[in-house]
């Protein structure tokens, strides 16, 4: 098949452009390089089926495919801060474009929505009926919001104009070509420890996360797309549950750090606890976690310590 992943330069995105080109697809990656980077996909510039686009989603764009993945959007607390109409404006029209180049072409097309459309839960685990607790107007609104829309857009597409659609909800995901800046937690621990500086646990170190390999993640995401049982929203993320302060630890150990962990106040509307209920993933997907969080770590580590 012929597929546009747009964000393609991203984390996620340069991965699952490796994952596709491996099963003999062709790719179109388009990229803004705000948070993407060329050197996730450098390897892959000269491949005789891989195609890089720099091109914002907030611009509309053509291209004759089978597939789309929309994985366009900062994802991190610094990024989607830092220009927070910006990143309003790349979920919702994004996925507008998105949504209607799907419609003309008569392609699948699949949102990564996140986990932080439940906001700060008051259901644990949370599964994918429950609606959330999201703050609209908060510091973290551009985002979960904007991400809420996009589903909501998915949905009106799809009863409205009879688009495939298909969504995930990606719980805490790392691995390799993370940016060693964007403030997530795993990406945080490891270059502090490497760099020997102090850890910073915001709070005290007691709220709960989930953590899911890449390649976890993008098995979830390719199974989802080859499925005709459900359209989504499906969760996607690793059950396993740990605290800041256990995740501290197992990076200290890995790394033979000699960092001392620190404490710094709890930001707002940051969610006490995290943890996917996979019931449907397992049902429709056969899909499941495999890589545990030691494993997953070293190879992380591994990458950063080219990069810091």
């Amino acid at each position: 098949m012929r597929i546009l992943i747009t964000g393609g330069a991203g984390f996620l995105g340069s991965h699952l452009c490796d994952k596709l080109l491996a099963q003999g697809h062709e790719i179109v990656c388009l990229d803004n390089l705000f948070t993407g980077s060329k050197d996730n996909i450098a390897h892959l510039l000269n491949h005789p089926k891989f195609e890089f686009v720099r091109h914002d989603v907030i611009d509309p764009f053509k291209y004759e495919v089978d597939q789309i993945y929309n994985l366009a959007c900062p994802a991190s607390p610094p990024h989607y801060q830092y220009n927070p109409i910006k990143t309003t404006k790349t979920s919702v029209m994004g996925a507008i474009n998105c949504l209607g180049l799907a419609k003309r072409v008569k392609a699948r097309v699949f949102q990564a929505s996140t986990s932080e459309v439940y906001g700060d839960p008051a259901v644990h685990p949370q599964p994918e009926s429950y609606w959330g607790n999201v703050n609209p107007i908060g510091r973290r609104s551009c985002y979960d919001e904007g991400k809420r829309v996009a589903e909501t857009l998915f949905f009106d597409y799809h009863r409205e104009n009879k688009v495939d659609i298909r969504i995930v909800r990606i719980f805490n995901t790392y691995g390799p070509r993370m940016h060693p800046n964007d403030g997530r937690v795993v990406s945080n621990f490891i270059v502090q420890a490497l760099k020997g500086e102090n850890i910073t646990i915001y709070g005290d170190g007691t709220q709960t996360r989930s953590f899911c390999y890449v390649d976890d993640l993008l098995e979830g995401f390719v199974r989802l797309m080859a499925q005709t049982e459900t359209i989504g929203p499906v969760n996607i993320g690793n059950p396993g549950e740990f605290t800041m302060l256990e995740l501290a630890e197992n990076v200290l150990k890995l790394t033979k750090s000699k960092s001392k962990i620190v404490h710094k106040p709890l930001p707002a509307d940051d969610p006490k606890q995290r943890k996917p209920d996979i019931t449907l993933a397992k049902k429709y997907l056969k899909w499941e976690p495999k890589v545990p969080l030691a494993e997953g770590l070293k190879q992380t580590i591994a990458y950063f310590k080219t990069k810091v």
